[in-house]
């Protein structure tokens, strides 16, 4: 049988589509179908926070913060060290976290630059050894240490340093990962330009490469204070005697709950949100002022 090979005729109109075309309230729910699933993760990641917030204006009947809202009241913001401990442990996992971040952002940084700067034999394994405490379970790490302070006869003497020495051995991994990652995104001819304009070794590092690199050492080092602050596992096997904020919120759910650790909780996320805006901010202000 013969087929039809004619060609269509000029100005014929096609064939319509079997499909209805979309309305515009469809179409603008399709384009912005993504910022609704974003909008909606972020309202369940922020709903503990709102429910933390909450709770830090609750005045319980009863022993325990942890039951529904009874009443609103000021005195849990007014009267934050009231139980007994609290103000104590918060200021010893300040002073930890303080120094295990210094240490560990001083030495991960270092070793980052080595790692990505210099060629040296074993730099493939130095790489490969550095993500092993982030992949090793708290349990085995805080366990292992406990048995190596016990084996050098520091079982009597467990508490502020060796809670620092832990805190920088799992920190330190997270900040060479990311001032690697810093570094490695950072173009080299800058300092090779500075260093025709006649700038030595130290002032090329002063004025041009670690400017480009702090906002990854920044970065590193805000990792760093808030895993070293709330780490319970591993400070439980090394704290001996001393009780720092995770250790004391775990014995007080064992007991009862004030209200004052969900002013503290609040207070903890402010700062961080404080440091997040004031940290884009300075970035919009140095991307605008470069451009």
């Amino acid at each position: 049988m013969a087929t039809d090979t004619r060609l269509p005729v000029a100005g014929r109109s096609r064939p319509r589509r079997s499909g209805r075309t979309r309305t515009p309230v469809g179409r603008w729910l399709a384009d912005h179908l993504v910022l609704f699933i974003g909008i909606l993760v972020l309202v369940y990641m922020f709903v503990p926070i709102g429910y933390i917030f909450a709770l830090s204006f609750n005045q319980p009947s009863g022993r325990s913060a942890t039951a529904e809202f009874e009443s609103f009241t000021w005195s849990n913001w007014t009267s934050i060290c009231e139980p007994e401990g609290l103000c104590d442990s918060l200021r010893l996992s300040v002073a930890v976290s303080l120094t295990a971040t210094v240490l560990a952002t001083v030495l991960g940084t270092l070793m980052a630059f080595a790692l990505v700067r210099h060629s040296f034999r074993g730099r493939a394994a130095s790489n490969l050894l550095i993500f092993l405490p982030m992949a090793t379970p708290e349990v085995v790490m805080g366990s292992s240490l406990l048995a190596m302070f016990v084996s050098v006869g520091l079982d009597g003497a467990l508490g502020f340093v060796t809670i620092v020495i832990a805190h920088v051995l799992f920190c330190l991994s997270f900040v060479v990962v990311t001032v690697k990652a810093r570094l490695a995104g950072m173009d080299a001819r800058l300092e090779q330009a500075a260093m025709d304009l006649y700038a030595n070794e130290w002032q090329t590092f002063r004025l041009v490469t670690l400017p480009l690199a702090m906002p990854g050492i920044v970065a590193a080092a805000l990792l760093a204070f808030s895993l070293s602050f709330d780490d319970f596992i591993v400070t439980n096997f090394t704290a001996g005697q001393s009780v720092t904020f995770p250790i004391f919120v775990y014995g007080s759910k064992l007991k009862d709950f004030p209200a004052q650790l969900f002013v503290v909780g609040s207070i903890m996320f402010l700062v961080s949100f404080v440091f997040v805006v004031a940290g884009e901010l300075w970035r919009r202000r140095r991307s605008i002022g470069l451009g």
